[in-house]
């Protein structure tokens, strides 16, 4: 058994055409963007998380390494995909001789991270569901012609910013983000990211932290 480093997933062959196939298929089933930039992108923002909340380098690595393979369950089908993911995940990390405590812990965090079925389980897995439900940014679009746009499409599109903050002193995790409401209103917003939202509420307290949620300068969590 070894000790299986972020920068070893990441530039994993398997790990990574599962993440391209899984972006593909929901490609073809309209959703929005969900490649090696989601990735990347879930795995900085979880490891940031447990880096100002004083987590261990170690736990800061699982994040970021069960971050960045979160979506692989995609390549098989939506439906069900952080189970299939964490299958996924469990095979090829036993493959690679990694630590089974810490196999454990990964595919626990992925097998939990989707809203429908999932719960903060872990310091790791509620770094990841913080990650996850975070990136909301107009680049995940991919239809060109706003008039085809769903709510989706509609409510990345709107994202003119967003901001992660963690404070560890007054115990907070803020989540701000900036929409222009020409493109969809707060409450469409709400109406797609409410259950994701809440979610994220859930693990910023696994974390002992508040999650707050402003949106155009009004603080609704």
């Amino acid at each position: 058994m070894r000790n299986i480093t972020f920068n070893e997933i990441k530039n994993n062959y398997e790990f990574n055409t599962y993440i391209k196939g899984g972006n593909s298929l929901l490609g073809v089933l309209g959703y929005t963007e969900h490649s090696v930039a989601h990735s990347t992108k879930v795995a900085e923002s979880a490891a940031y998380i447990l880096e100002k909340l004083g987590y261990s380098e170690r736990e800061i690595e699982l994040a970021k390494i069960a971050s960045y393979i979160h979506d692989i369950g995609n390549a098989i089908n939506r439906v069900n995909h952080s189970i299939n993911g964490a299958i996924m995940a469990f095979t090829l990390l036993t493959k690679m001789e990694m630590n089974p405590e810490e196999i454990a812990t990964v595919i626990g965090a992925i097998g939990n991270h989707d809203e429908e079925t999932g719960l903060p389980i872990s310091a790791v897995s509620a770094a990841l569901i913080l990650g996850d439900k975070t990136d909301v940014r107009r680049s995940r679009v991919r239809v060109a012609d706003p008039l085809k746009f769903d709510i989706h499409d509609r409510v990345n599109y709107a994202v003119e910013k967003t901001s992660l903050e963690v404070d560890a002193e007054m115990k907070t995790i803020h989540f701000k983000i900036q929409i222009d409401t020409e493109h969809c209103s707060v409450l469409d917003y709400l109406e797609i990211f409410l259950a994701r939202m809440l979610l994220c509420k859930k693990a910023a307290e696994y974390l002992n932290t508040q999650f707050k949620l402003t949106i155009n300068n009004a603080t609704l969590l």
